[in-house]
C-alpha cells in the first residue's frame, strides 16, 4: 500500500463542508491523519490529508470530491 498527501480546498465552506465531511467519513478507515484550517475572511477552508491506499482509491477519492462545488482537489504519492 501506497501513502499519498492530499490537499483540498473549499470555497463557501459553510455551505459546501458538510459534504466534505461526509465522503471523508465514509473513507475514514483509509486516512491517517487530517489536519483543516479555515480562513475566515472569505470562508474557504483548507484540508490536508494523509492517506493510505491504491492509486485507483485515490483517482476515485480525488474524482468523488472534486464533484462537490467548489471543491479543489490534489494529491501526491509519498514513494
Amino acid at each position: 500500500m501506497n501513502i499519498y498527501i492530499m490537499g483540498i480546498s473549499v470555497e463557501k465552506r459553510s455551505e459546501f463542508g458538510p459534504k466534505v465531511q461526509e465522503v471523508l467519513t465514509k473513507h475514514g478507515d483509509q486516512i491517517i491523519a487530517r489536519f483543516g484550517i479555515h480562513d475566515s475572511q472569505n470562508g474557504s477552508g483548507f484540508i490536508t490529508l494523509n492517506v493510505r491506499g491504491e492509486q485507483k482509491f485515490m483517482e476515485e477519492l480525488a474524482e468523488e470530491l472534486s464533484a462537490i462545488p467548489t471543491v479543489k482537489v490534489k494529491y501526491m504519492n509519498l514513494k
